[in-house]
């Protein structure tokens, strides 16, 4: 019999630890709130079980079908957005003199937190900000639907900019120079040297950039709670900020259990497609 190293041999052992941690500080909250779907609790008395009629109800909800909707176009936006300027400006400023500092004021609003942009631009898309005594209009931003996700979708295109940019701008540095180099002897520029060498290049990056992206999207809670609080009325909520209403202010424990298991499973169904393409 070969001889096998002690330390090969329960090479399992020293990983254990770490990825029984991991797993309990993932799985087990999932696992209670999953279990706390299924139950009428209001976070004093004991849970009472009641199967799904939790899922019965949330899907008979109005305000589900707002919050999925809303949740999409943030989604939507995201990808057009934040991601998709976010390459323009790496891909601009990569070969610029002196580019770090053109790109230096896009990364800056990223050091701020979402409640914390929602704070300052509230005020200034009010009824009576800065908005509207600049571009001259009477324009209630957060008041009126469309116009609030929109305001705070370019919001949180100011804050996300520059993280995409940067990783953008690190894919292009990682980009091998001789298929650059030979596609500009053979009279590749511009947008054909960008479409047909370098984005192909890039797409590694680009796929986790973008599955960052959508994950984000799809959590949204801290600008829009900020910023409107989901309203007015309901019209300006995500799925997680429906979750929050449901479980933190209605104090409705088991329903908003059942928000967040549906927010789970979308987000893990949309990251798995997403992934799943990327690989094929």
């Amino acid at each position: 019999m070969r001889n096998v190293p002690i330390l090969g041999r329960f090479r399992g052992g020293y990983v254990a630890p770490a990825v029984l941690l991991v797993a309990g500080l993932l799985y087990a909250p999932f696992l209670y709130t999953a279990f706390l779907s299924l139950t009428a609790y209001d976070g004093l008395a004991d849970p009472e079980f009641v199967g799904l009629r939790n899922f019965a109800r949330l899907f008979d909800d109005e305000a589900l079908l707002t919050s999925v909707r809303n949740t999409l176009i943030w989604v939507a936006g995201t990808m057009v957005l934040p991601v998709g300027l976010g390459l323009l400006v790496a891909v601009l400023s990569y070969d610029l003199r002196g580019g770090m500092w053109f790109r230096l004021p896009f990364m800056l609003p990223y050091a701020l937190s979402g409640a914390g942009l929602g704070m300052v631009w509230s005020p200034i898309l009010s009824h009576d900000g800065i908005a509207n005594l600049l571009l001259g209009t009477d324009t209630a931003y957060m008041a009126q639907e469309p116009y609030n996700t929109i305001a705070m979708l370019l919001v949180w295109t100011w804050q996300q900019l520059g993280v995409n940019t940067l990783l953008f701008v690190v894919g292009l540095q990682s980009i091998p120079k001789a298929p650059i180099e030979a596609a500009r002897l053979d009279g590749a520029s511009g947008w054909s040297l960008f479409r047909h060498v370098i984005w192909p290049l890039m797409r590694p990056l680009t796929a986790v950039v973008v599955g960052l992206a959508l994950v984000a999207s799809l959590k949204t809670f801290d600008i829009v709670w900020a910023m409107t609080q989901g309203g007015p009325g309901r019209n300006s909520e995500t799925l997680a900020v429906m979750m929050y209403r449901e479980t933190f202010v209605a104090t409705k424990y088991g329903y908003g259990s059942a928000v967040a298991v549906v927010l789970t499973v979308v987000a893990g169904l949309a990251s798995w497609l997403y992934l799943r393409r990327q690989v094929r």
